[in-house]
C-alpha cells in the first residue's frame, strides 16, 4: 500500500488521505463490508479495533472500541448515510461513552470513502469533514492523520490473503 497523498485543508474543514492498492475495487471494498476484516485495519497498529455492532446499510449504525497498549478502551460510533457498493461509502463519526453512547461535546465528523480503479489498482480516498475548525485541531492534535496512515498501512496485508 502507497498512501499517496494526504491533504489537511483548514478552509474546507477537511482532511483527506488516498492510497493506491493492487487489488480489484470490489475486493478493497470487502474491508468495509466485512466487520472482522476491518476490525484487522481500523485503527493503528497498537490500537486494534473490535467491532461490536455493525448494520452495514444506511441508516444502519456501528459501535466500536480500538484497545491502547495500556488497556484502555477509547469508543467510537458510526452511522451510514449512503452505501453505493463497490465504490462510495459516506459515514457519521464519533466518540463514545463506555456504554457506546455519543458523546456529544466532541462532535460529529462526516466520513467519505471513495474507491476506484486505477489502471488494475483501487485508489482509495477517505474524507474527514469536521464540523469546525476547532474541532479539526483538536483531531489532528489527537494524531488523526498519522493514526490514519498507520492504520491504511495494514490493508495490504488483508487483501493478499
Amino acid at each position: 500500500m502507497t498512501v499517496t497523498s494526504s491533504i489537511k485543508s483548514p478552509e474546507a474543514l477537511t482532511l483527506a488521505i488516498t492510497a493506491e492498492f493492487t487489488a480489484a475495487v470490489e475486493r478493497v471494498w470487502q474491508i468495509w463490508e466485512d466487520p472482522r476484516q476491518l476490525e484487522r485495519w481500523w485503527g493503528p497498529p497498537n490500537y486494534p479495533a473490535t467491532f461490536e455492532a455493525y448494520d452495514f446499510q444506511p441508516g444502519g449504525l456501528a459501535s466500536y472500541f480500538m484497545t491502547s497498549p495500556d488497556g484502555t478502551k477509547p469508543r467510537g460510533w458510526w452511522k451510514f448515510t449512503a452505501i453505493t457498493a463497490p465504490s462510495l461509502l459516506e459515514l457519521d463519526d464519533g466518540f463514545a461513552d463506555d456504554n457506546g453512547d455519543p458523546i456529544t461535546d466532541m462532535g460529529t465528523a462526516h466520513m467519505v470513502v471513495s474507491l476506484a480503479e486505477l489502471d488494475g489498482r483501487t485508489l482509495m480516498t477517505i474524507t474527514t469533514t469536521f464540523e469546525s475548525t476547532e474541532q479539526m485541531e483538536q483531531m489532528v492534535a489527537m494524531g488523526m492523520e498519522e493514526g490514519m496512515r498507520d492504520a491504511m498501512g495494514q490493508i495490504d496485508a488483508i487483501l493478499t490473503e
